[in-house]
């Protein structure tokens, strides 16, 4: 996870994909508005599309059987979402859903595979995309699985920051521009919301976050980073 004091937002997921390879994505692609609220897609639905986002902001969900909510992954404008496997016919395993009103580019599989077997540089930033995934995805694995829910937790604040923070004074502190409910925290992390409060009671106590106006402040991060272990992966891993 990065330390850094500069909290720009980070790399979309898609800078491994060079500007003419962006290009060849959108020019073969067709366009949809997804409302605030409504599905990009169903856990279980056929796996032959990616999405681009053009604008807005999209999660990605996981229920299980007793219907609660995991929050994997939240996306914004610039990142690409879906799952590409080599296999034919596979399933989703994972819900999309609009946080705000979002406009996406759809690449049909057998597009996408046209494009890899037409264009080699293509086809090794397609690999990158791949392989940031398999990162992201490993890392989140990490910290729910080593560390507790307070690593977890702590872990989740850090990627929070990298995705949403900015400066909010010179002594380093950094705003999390969204509010963020203790229920998405909670379904972020697979804690309940009372062990989450309770969790955030004591890093307020300790004067290592604040609220204000509904907004978390990250006012110490080097005690986040030392609770979840920190091992400052770069930002395009290091992010919600």
């Amino acid at each position: 996870m990065n330390n850094s004091l500069e909290h720009t937002q980070p790399r979309h997921n898609t800078a491994c994909f060079s500007e003419i390879n962006q290009e060849r994505l959108l020019n073969h692609s067709t366009e949809r508005t997804i409302a605030a609220g409504s599905h990009l897609f169903w856990e279980g639905d056929l796996s032959d599309k990616l999405y681009f986002l053009k604008s807005g902001r999209v999660k990605l969900t996981k229920s299980t059987d007793e219907g609660k909510e995991l929050i994997l992954y939240m996306y914004q404008a610039g990142d690409m979402i879906g799952q590409a496997d080599p296999f034919s016919g596979t399933r989703l395993g994972f819900t999309a859903e609009a946080l705000e009103d979002t406009e996406v580019a759809v690449i049909e599989h057998k597009e996408l595979e046209l494009m890899i077997c037409q264009y080699c540089d293509f086809a090794i930033d397609f690999m990158k995309w791949m392989g940031t995934h398999h990162r992201l995805t490993q890392t989140k694995v990490r910290d729910l699985m080593l560390y507790g829910k307070p690593g977890a937790l702590c872990s989740t604040l850090i990627r929070l920051s990298n995705t949403y923070g900015q400066d909010y004074n010179d002594q380093g502190s950094i705003l999390i521009n969204k509010k963020i409910t203790h229920t998405d925290l909670s379904n972020m992390i697979g804690a309940t919301r009372e062990s989450v409060n309770r969790m955030l009671s004591d890093l307020r106590k300790k004067e290592s976050i604040e609220y204000e106006h509904g907004m978390i402040i990250i006012h110490d991060l080097e005690a986040l980073q030392e609770v979840c272990h920190c091992e400052m992966c770069p930002k395009e891993i290091c992010r919600i």
